[in-house]
């Protein structure tokens, strides 16, 4: 009984602690600018769309679109169901990205299923993805076959320097994935983030990346560089 008692008197405090501190997910739009250099594209320039709509606390969706003036343009959706834990934040991620390559009149789709787990200064995600290729002019009725990676390992590890509830954070990431692309599991994006809010609704977004080049990364091991700068409003 005693015990009971003691462990009903430290509830409200582990309650407190079980909250993962990230602020309040609302609906959000950003809007981004890229400039970007690799052996294959050489200069170009990119514009991201990104929309995040959190239905309810244990589900969110989030739809982005990048245009690029090397003419490769991408789609991405994704679902994140989540889950609050004692200490943190866990979620289930179904991705389902399509990059139209049209300058080679190539297609690319990507559809991906993951687990993570966050905390206020760490987030973890581990899974799977298949990839899809293919070429526009392929004729249905020939024998020619489309490419695809039916298996790949998919990894990400961010790390913050503040709470993620912060008004204002820097962020270190390794991965093989980002919100336009996702690469072979031996070929990792190296990346740095931060944003800073100006007002409650008003927050300002920069980036680097370093990541791999090559048509569909799948044939060069050099690396380019691709900076962002871009601003988000919070409903």
């Amino acid at each position: 009984m005693k015990r009971f008692l003691i462990i009903l008197a430290f509830l409200p405090m582990l309650m407190m602690a079980g909250n993962p501190g990230f602020g309040e997910r609302r609906y959000t739009v950003s809007g981004l600018l890229e400039y970007s250099y690799n052996t294959t594209w050489s200069h170009h320039a990119n514009f991201d769309i990104q929309g995040l709509m959190p239905f309810n606390p244990y589900f969110e969706m989030e739809a982005r679109v990048q245009f690029s003036t090397a003419n490769v343009h991408t789609t991405a959706l994704q679902f994140r169901p989540k889950f609050e834990l004692p200490v943190g934040e866990m979620f289930l991620e179904t991705d389902l990205y399509y990059r139209a390559v049209a300058r080679s009149q190539m297609n690319d789709f990507t559809a991906a299923i993951a687990v993570g787990y966050r905390m206020d200064y760490v987030s973890v995600t581990l899974g799977v993805f298949s990839r899809i290729m293919d070429d526009w002019n392929r004729d249905w009725h020939s024998n020619d076959t489309y490419v695809v990676e039916p298996f790949n390992l998919l990894y990400r590890l961010e790390v913050f320097c503040r709470p993620q509830a912060n008004p204002w954070n820097l962020s270190f990431m390794f991965s093989n994935v980002d919100d336009y692309q996702m690469e072979r599991m031996w070929q990792p994006l190296f990346g740095i983030g931060a944003y800073y809010d100006v007002t409650e609704n008003w927050r300002l977004n920069f980036g680097v990346q370093c990541k791999p080049n090559g048509m569909f990364h799948l044939d060069a091991t050099f690396y380019g560089i691709t900076a962002r700068a871009g601003f988000s409003y919070r409903f």
